[in-house]
């Protein structure tokens, strides 16, 4: 009953209180004086409008049933039942109720007009959840308004609640209202569910511009839909998805306005506010009940439960041919419910989120939807400038002025429209001027205004960021400090110190957030302005220490990296060895060579990045050691400008950090990188530059990697003698370090200058000592190619037999190792063609 005046008096009247709260010695009967002071906006109360009903018409009773059924609002008493005698007297105020409410039902019913008191039934069946009469009635009134579904979904609902909890059947009542549902024996209520016209899309952008390729290719799948007209048992679905500010409900829209002619029996919109769920979207029933209010559901006949509610709206768009535009919806789960059950509809949905679910469950078609491309963009930043036109912003200004600010928004449609919109609200602030705030890094998303009801990158932003658990969101503040375009998911595990199942689980709830896009390589990466929000929640919510702490993890990542990777791709050098990363850094290990050139050819750009932070930041690696892991690659895939680049930016770091060492370690390195373009006369001055280094240290190991090299710079120019000579000087250096790997090579190398210099006897005496010091050496697999070289010696020796043996052992052992057969293959079919026409 209500609360308030009302219910006091009644309550007082009953038990026998007076107003003070003192106790009469009996109970009182209510008298018409006494309810009659107990009105509420000059309305009697709920029980003398049961008093009065008697020997009123049909129709009368009925509307004062109707005025009188809704005062109650619940359990009479409730709290206040403090004694045998007042908790007597609200159970016969609540039976009255309750009495009435099955009275009202079987007059609304007779009169076709249950409607009226549908809402006070499925009050009185909450409030005595074991009355079979009041359920009865309900389930009477419930078929009798076409909601047949609810009404035997309550059936089952009550009986099950009888069985389980008191261990009985259903009475004659039940039974009785459950066979004139099935039998279809109730008489329709007179004002039934009315199917409305709906057309309630929201207005189309007149500003829309681009997305042909979206459009086409909405635009064929609806074409399909018409062509399986009659076959299909289901609507089409289309989930748009992509960012938040991409423009997926301006699509939507769009092309929902250009086809609604098509759907007759109307259109519906609702915006279920997933992408703010942290504000409370919309649950998948209060969706439906909006959908059914569209369908023309007045809310008193709007059924109780969840399932009733479903079974309503499938029921009334059977075999109706409706557009559906579900904006922003959270998951599949809900807008799984608020699917109409009728094949000739279209339902667009467009989410943060990839729809898998509903793809897999019920055919849907995804579309991914991206930044447009940069002409589609500067078009729709220059169609929002025609106020400007006295000023000439959007066409006197430089193209390369409107072409910068468009990349420096990232062609997010949000953001170029959020900014036109600040440049029309502003006439003096010009595009240059916006094209320097944009520059500034440090505040880029407060070039675009916003507000409670005016939308904004950062505001869009935020609402996917709220909804991510606490690891994802660290894990997004962190990743602004990647490098280059994209980051791994490996290098994501070491950038944020956690187990790996974990930050792969945080990684998998960004990209589903869509606030991270994974390529077709394996590499995350953000928006730019997606990337500065990160950035600026990074500043605000991490401390210094950790973000420096998460710099060096990832950097030493790239080192440690890199590093196994090299020592894949050349296995007989003698590497820089790095320090031991901090905990957390979980360095790769491509397992093959072929995988160790994938690798480097993946992380080239960001290894690049990452010489020079290391180089401008002064910490988290040493810049040379990264930068000497990626010479062979960058040697092998011909990126020799690359190479000097990254070598000079090391060279650099090493001279302000007086590192020495490190000096002649990238001066050996850079003249790598400018022998392989020509420049022989400064690769030589580079090569001295270290040796003096290494020389004045006693780095035995360093000089005769030096010369070494000195002899490939002069052996390409074709100076065989200063070849061999400092051929033979290194082997010499590489025996007083103790290095037998590299003296192996040192010889390998001599004995091919010995025999361009027409001295094959020389030439097979040094390289049966390499092959002799390569078997006792395992680790060292040049056998094959010694054996090859010693065979073209013996050619020119005339032991023709002794070469061909030779080249059989050469074979073998080039075959045993799959990664060098197809060279080892080609010198040993060169060397065979030498042996065959010497022999002949």
């Amino acid at each position: 009953m209500r609360s308030s005046g009302t219910r006091r008096v009644i309550i007082c009247s009953t038990i026998g209180l007076d107003q003070g709260g003192g106790r009469s010695p009996e109970v009182a009967q209510v008298r018409v004086s006494e309810v009659g002071q107990a009105k509420e906006h000059g309305r009697p109360s709920c029980r003398t409008w049961f008093r009065l009903l008697s020997g009123q018409s049909s129709e009368n009773a009925l509307e004062h049933y109707a005025r009188a059924l809704p005062l109650c609002h619940g359990n009479a008493g409730e709290a206040l039942a403090d004694s045998a005698g007042a908790m007597a007297a609200f159970a016969r105020i609540d039976r009255e109720f309750l009495d009435a409410a099955v009275s009202a039902a079987d007059l609304a019913v007779r009169l076709r007009r249950p409607s009226l008191v549908l809402a006070p039934l499925r009050l009185a069946a909450r409030m005595s959840r074991f009355d079979e009469p009041v359920y009865a009635g309900l389930i009477i009134a419930l078929a009798a308004l076409g909601l047949r579904d609810e009404a035997l979904s309550l059936f089952e609902e009550i009986r099950v609640r009888l069985s389980d909890d008191l261990g009985i059947a259903p009475g004659h009542d039940l039974q009785a209202a459950h066979r004139r549902v099935l039998t279809q024996s109730v008489p329709p209520a007179e004002a039934a569910v009315s199917l409305v016209h709906p057309a309630r899309l929201p207005p189309g952008l007149p500003l829309f511009v681009g997305r042909a390729p979206e459009r086409e290719r909405l635009t064929t799948l609806l074409a399909r839909m018409r062509a399986d007209r009659g076959i299909s048992i289901s609507p089409l679905v289309v989930a748009l998805d992509g960012m938040g500010g991409v423009g997926k409900s301006t699509l939507a829209a769009h092309f929902a306005h250009a086809i609604a002619g098509e759907f007759a029996d109307g259109q519906l919109y609702l915006d279920l506010s997933g992408d703010r769920r942290e504000e409370g979207g919309l649950t998948a029933a209060d969706a439906l009940s909006s959908l059914l209010y569209a369908l023309g559901v007045p809310a008193s006949n709007m059924p109780d439960t969840f399932d009733a509610r479903v079974g309503t709206y499938r029921s009334l768009t059977a075999g109706k041919r409706f557009l559906l535009l579900l904006d922003n919806v959270q998951d599949a789960a809900q807008v799984r419910p608020l699917l109409p059950s009728a094949a000739g509809s279209l339902v667009v949905i467009t989410s943060r989120r990839r729809l898998a679910d509903l793809a897999t469950f019920y055919g849907a078609h995804l579309l991914r939807v991206d930044v447009p491309d940069h002409a589609v963009a500067r078009e729709l930043l220059v169609r929002r400038l025609p106020a400007q036109a006295a000023g000439g912003t959007a066409h006197t200004a430089g193209r390369s002025t409107v072409d910068e600010l468009v990349e420096l928004c990232g062609r997010l449609p949000l953001a170029l429209a959020s900014l036109a919109a600040r440049l029309i609200a502003h006439p003096t602030l010009s595009l240059d001027d916006a094209v320097a705030e944009l520059r500034d890094g440090a505040d880029r998303l407060g070039a675009f205004p916003g507000g409670q009801d005016l939308p904004d990158p950062r505001t869009a932003f935020s609402w996917s960021y709220r909804a991510l658990s606490a690891e994802a969101a660290r894990l997004f503040r962190l990743m602004s400090l990647a490098l280059g375009p994209g980051v791994t998911a490996a290098a994501c595990i070491s950038l944020s110190g956690r187990e790996p199942q974990s930050t792969r689980a945080a990684l998998a709830e960004l990209t589903e957030a869509a606030l991270v896009t994974e390529d077709d390589t394996g590499c995350f990466s953000s928006h730019v302005l997606v990337k500065a929000y990160a950035e600026e929640l990074l500043l605000a919510g991490e401390s210094a220490m950790e973000r420096d702490t998460a710099t060096r993890r990832l950097l030493q990542h790239y080192l440690h990296s890199g590093f196994n990777a090299q020592m894949l791709l050349q296995p007989h050098r003698t590497p820089a060895v790095p320090p031991p990363p901090l905990p957390g850094v979980v360095p790769e290990c491509p397992a093959t060579y072929n995988a160790a050139i994938a690798w480097f050819a993946c992380h080239q750009q960001v290894l690049v990045e990452a010489v020079r932070l290391a180089a401008d930041l002064g910490y988290g690696i040493v810049p040379w050691q990264l930068a000497l892991t990626m010479q062979r690659y960058l040697q092998r895939a011909g990126y020799f400008q690359e190479w000097t680049d990254v070598m000079q930016a090391a060279l650099r770091a090493a001279w302000q950090e007086h590192d020495v060492v490190g000096e002649a370690h990238v001066l050996r390195g850079l003249a790598g990188a400018r022998f392989c373009v020509g420049a022989d006369v400064e690769a030589l001055e580079l090569l001295t530059a270290a040796l003096s280094i290494y020389v004045e240290r006693g780095m035995a190991l360093e000089q005769g990697l030096v010369h070494s090299d000195l002899r490939r710079v002069h052996d390409a120019a074709g100076r065989d003698e200063a070849a061999l000579r400092h051929g033979k000087r290194a082997v010499e250096l590489y025996r007083l370090a103790g290095d037998c790997r590299m003296e192996i090579i040192g010889l390998w190398e001599t004995g091919q200058d010995l025999a361009r210099l027409g001295r094959p006897a020389e030439s097979a005496e040094v390289l049966e000592r390499a092959m002799s010091l390569a078997l006792r050496l395992v680790s060292v697999q040049v056998d094959g190619e010694i054996q090859n070289d010693i065979a073209v010696d013996l050619v020119q020796l005339g032991r023709t037999a002794a070469a061909f043996d030779r080249l059989r052992h050469a074979e073998g052992a080039v075959m045993a190792r799959p990664l060098s057969a197809e060279a080892g293959q080609e010198r040993l079919g060169a060397a065979s063609e030498q042996v065959g026409s010497t022999r002949g």
